[in-house]
């Protein structure tokens, strides 16, 4: 009996709060930021496509001896950069948008340098405009590498001296080069029509063979493998959505990995799982995987009788579009108090490295902002890493100058190799990526005109240290107190979603209404867990209600399994 009354427990019963225990200070870690790990597994789509777009242009301007407008090119050439994890159509879209918030932004910088004398005040503007670059990324989920790329170009052009007459002519020219970014990044679509969808799928096919090679023993718990799968099987079909003729196959695998969350797997599901991720990434034909005749129905639109109804889509009450935007952005939202950081911080270290006498006051603007993350420990982590890969970047670009004195030539080409370097390494550390990033940023400062190499060394160098540790105290000190707050929000609504799963297994129910349930709970309980690892890593926070939260895991997983249970069962290799 009162193994029974265990379980009927659930997250609507009010819950004692968790007393207070004051703040919490959280010591920051130094091995772990500098760690390295395993390189992205489409580092190459997007080290390659800003490589081609930032060629052309480039070396065009070096046949024709007008490098000095080498910034309004990178500026469209580095939106190459984003938009690589989505199916191509989405990807036009994000693309798009990414080079309008270019040429919007550095059309912001262009005037404002041409109308304004005042340093501190082009300062203050572009502490703002950084501000407005990392709540929108935020909040609009556009994905590696954020906001960062933007307002490093935009800030640079803030101190670009300006001529009003001449802003449309380099707002030309970054468009231009904008649109060619979104060819390059289109043009796979020709070969690999369907290769983002299939990447997306394999992930979610590995996540879930990692699980069942680690599956616990009696009486551990298994929310961490279970929410890796979720995440990664949810993230496919977010993917799969957003196509319009999806793939049938892609579809069955991915519910072939999603069964995992509920069943038993057979001694070999782990490695078939293994080979089919494999042979989605080489573009291999796939097989028609088996289903059960419940997974059948809500995939394909077929009932057991014969019938008809709309296939397995998204959730209706999910928001999309500019309305989930919205809802991001909403007041109490806590994108906010990071956006206050970001301008604060941006501010304070672009005045102070002009108190320094610094002549590029905007790198440490950039710094300060590249430094912000969701929470202080993983600004912390970045500050470290971004202040070591600088360091080490500038000793780089020194051991370097000789070949860069040699010409343009070498100069082009240099920066053609460290775009794509740090591509290839920024995944595997942000510190090792910096490495590269530095003397790429002071080879586009090469090309409008030559500075004492001593003298920009030491400007990076002054720039990079005021900015991280300015970044680091404006984090310190503007709290993000609403990080504990959305935990709260996220515990509700795993809750909600939670009671409605259990009243669709109490009774009969329609597979998509169960399919909705099941999608409702995992986003949910991803939410959660992005809640409770951002607020964890606030240095001064409330105490977190881990008790609930952990109970809130457990039971939701429970519960998410057993809808994947109704739904699917265990089924033989096709």
């Amino acid at each position: 009996m009162a193994k029974h009354a265990k379980h009927r427990r659930t997250p609507k019963e009010p819950t004692p709060p968790t007393p207070a225990r004051g703040v919490r200070v959280r010591p920051l870690p130094v091995r772990g930021a500098v760690r390295l790990n395993r390189a992205a597994d489409i580092w190459h789509k997007s080290a390659f496509s800003a490589g081609v777009a930032m060629a052309i242009p480039n070396l065009t301007l070096l046949a024709t001896g007008h490098l000095q407008y080498a910034l309004y090119t990178s500026a469209g050439a580095l939106c190459a950069l984003y938009g690589h994890a989505q199916p191509y159509a989405a990807r036009a879209r994000t693309l798009a948008w990414v080079v309008l918030g270019m040429v919007a932004s550095v059309a912001v910088a262009l005037v404002s340098s041409s109308l304004i004398a005042s340093a501190p005040l082009l300062v203050l503007l572009a502490s703002l405009l950084a501000a407005v670059h990392k709540t929108v990324c935020d909040a609009t989920l556009v994905g590696p590498p954020g906001n960062i790329i933007v307002t490093f170009v935009s800030a640079s052009a803030f101190f670009v001296p300006q001529h009003v007459g001449d802003v449309p002519a380099h707002l030309g020219i970054v468009l231009a080069c904008g649109a060619l970014s979104w060819l390059v990044c289109m043009a796979p679509a020709l070969i690999r029509p369907r290769g983002p969808e299939r990447i997306m799928t394999a992930r979610a096919l590995e996540a879930a063979a990692r699980a069942l090679r680690a599956q616990p023993g009696p009486g551990q718990p298994r929310s961490g493998p279970r929410h890796a799968t979720a995440t990664a099987v949810n993230a496919a079909w977010h993917a799969l959505f957003l196509v319009r003729d999806r793939d049938e196959r892609l579809e069955r695998l991915l519910i072939r990995a999603e069964s995992t969350l509920a069943m038993a797997p057979g001694p070999d599901e782990a490695g078939r799982f293994e080979i089919w991720a494999r042979d989605l990434r080489k573009g291999r034909p796939l097989p028609l995987v088996a289903l059960t005749p419940a997974q059948r129905a809500e995939l394909l639109g077929v009932d057991a009788d014969g019938g008809r109804h709309r296939p397995r889509r998204p959730s209706p009450d999910r928001p999309r579009g500019f309305r989930a935007v919205l809802g991001r952005l909403r007041p109490g939202s806590p994108l906010l108090p990071i956006g206050a950081r970001v301008a604060a911080g941006c501010a304070v270290a672009g005045w102070a490295s002009m108190a320094l006498g610094v002549g590029h006051p905007y790198w440490a603007v950039v710094t300060a902002a590249a430094v912000f993350q969701a929470n202080t420990t993983l600004t912390w982590n970045r500050a470290l890493q971004r202040t070591i890969g600088n360091f080490l970047g500038l000793i780089l670009f020194t051991a370097l100058l000789p070949l860069i004195r040699t010409g343009h030539l070498a100069m082009v080409l240099l920066a053609l190799v460290f775009q794509i370097c740090a591509e290839a390494f920024i995944s595997r550390n942000y510190w090792l990526g910096s490495v590269c990033v530095t003397p790429m940023a002071l080879l586009l400062t090469e090309f409008a005109h030559h500075l004492p190499a001593s003298r920009l060394v030491a400007d990076r160098w002054i720039d990079t240290v005021v900015g991280a540790a300015v970044g680091l105290l404006a984090c310190v000190l503007v709290t993000n107190r609403r990080a504990t707050d959305r935990i709260e929000t996220a515990l509700h609504r795993v809750a909600a979603a939670r009671e409605s799963a259990v009243r669709l297994l109490a009774v009969p129910h329609d597979h998509h209404e169960a399919g909705w349930a099941r999608d409702r709970l995992a986003a949910s309980l991803i939410e959660l867990r992005e809640a409770v690892d951002v607020a964890s890593g606030e240095w001064w926070q409330r105490a977190l209600p881990e008790e609930r939260v952990a109970l809130a895991e457990q039971e939701g997983h429970r519960t998410l399994a057993s809808l994947v249970r109704r739904l699917s069962a265990p089924v033989m290799a096709a």
